[in-house]
């Protein structure tokens, strides 16, 4: 064999093992988007599942699914069948004199009277503001976030929703309304003592913690009140006027809402407050620019709702009939509501009229099913 063959020889088994290593490179580069397109294909699935059960319903049962409403004293079962209801949100009166077992089982009646399974809600923030707690159907309180905080930090926080999570799994609660995502720093104020307790940044971890442990859970969560209460007064009981300009909301309210939408919060709640530096005219609740805010600033796209419709700060402002078309219009997916017999035919009318888009509507209601879904309720 002389040198000049050797040599090409060489080359050619080079080149061989040079074409061999690409082709195994190229197919383990290849399997990486196979796992991406197994993955948007889920997703997709997933999204496609909330369409078709839309695509399905009656203008009146789409309409229904927006309603968040107070569990009633009279005809809760033919009340879910006749106005298709979004959902319930159990008060003191539902779990007086409750057990678990018992509470359950009404729980378990309200879903199977529901063509579409509702979503079963109570205010669990813990401390002072806890139904269960309150009426005793645990036999251990829920502790106030600063409570759990100063005596564990942390993880005593993380503990206690996974405490909480047993027992909403036990009675069929999706969602407990928490967490509360204000920042208030004066003891005085209205809200301070069912906050963390906390600055912006202290508040933004606490929101951070409680988000990712309620989605380990399957615990749906709900960031409130927005824009931030702050220091302001009781919107239960007035109406009430927030005073700040946008730059302290942005640099101090918005953030804890910012940190709980970048953990993956599902719904947000918003307040009843009129807040001149975004909309000096119209309550939170029912303001197109303040939901303009949550959209399109901080890009949130999850199920948006209203605070309690009741309360003074709403109700002295505008007739319920109106209030709850109003909030649909602004951007609300769902309107917490006791008015419901008369909102839901005021809004169905107002369709038909051509006064409230349906294809808003229909987004809405893709929101609201897709957060069930998430849940595993469909």
């Amino acid at each position: 064999m002389t040198k000049k063959v050797a040599v090409g020889m060489f080359i050619a088994a080079a080149s061989v093992f040079l074409l061999a290593g690409c082709g195994q490179q190229k197919k383990a580069e290849t399997s990486q988007p196979a796992k991406k397109t197994e993955t948007t294909t889920s997703a997709s699935a997933e999204k496609s599942k909330a369409k078709k059960l839309l695509t399905d319903m009656t203008l009146e049962e789409k309409v229904g699914q927006l309603f968040f409403v107070r569990v009633p004293a009279e005809n809760q079962i033919q009340d879910i069948k006749q106005y298709h209801l979004g959902g319930y949100i159990l008060f003191d009166r539902d779990m007086e004199g409750q057990t678990i077992q018992s509470l359950k089982k009404k729980v378990e009646n309200y879903q199977a009277a529901s063509k579409t399974p509702l979503l079963i809600a109570s205010d669990e923030e813990g401390g002072d503001v806890s139904r269960l707690s309150y009426n005793h159907v645990v036999k251990t309180p829920f502790k106030s976030p600063q409570e759990l905080y100063q005596n564990g930090g942390w993880e005593n926080i993380v503990a206690d929703i996974d405490a909480k999570a047993k027992v909403f799994h036990e009675i069929g609660i999706d969602a407990g309304l928490a967490p509360d995502a204000d920042v208030a720093t004066d003891p005085e104020s209205f809200i301070y003592n069912r906050t963390i307790g906390l600055d912006a940044a202290g508040t933004s971890e606490y929101v951070t913690k409680s988000v990712e442990a309620m989605q380990k859970n399957k615990i749906g969560s709900t960031l409130k009140h927005f824009p931030g209460y702050g220091n302001n007064k009781d919107s239960h009981v007035e109406i009430v006027t927030d005073t700040r300009p946008l730059s302290e909301l942005q640099q101090n309210d918005f953030k804890p809402f910012e940190a709980g939408i970048k953990a993956g919060a599902d719904s947000i709640l918003v307040s009843h407050n009129i807040v001149n530096a975004i909309d000096p005219d119209m309550p939170a609740s029912i303001s197109k620019n303040v939901h303009q805010v949550i959209r399109h600033d901080l890009k949130f796209d999850g199920v948006v709702m209203t605070d309690d419709m009741d309360m003074a700060g709403l109700a002295d402002f505008i007739s319920q009939d109106e209030a709850g078309l109003q909030a649909l219009k602004a951007g609300n997916d769902l309107v917490m509501s006791s008015s419901y017999a008369t909102q839901i035919p005021y809004v169905v009318k107002a369709i038909k009229a051509g006064h409230y888009s349906e294809k808003q509507l229909d987004r809405s209601v893709e929101r609201v099913l897709e957060w069930k879904e998430k849940l595993g309720l469909l």
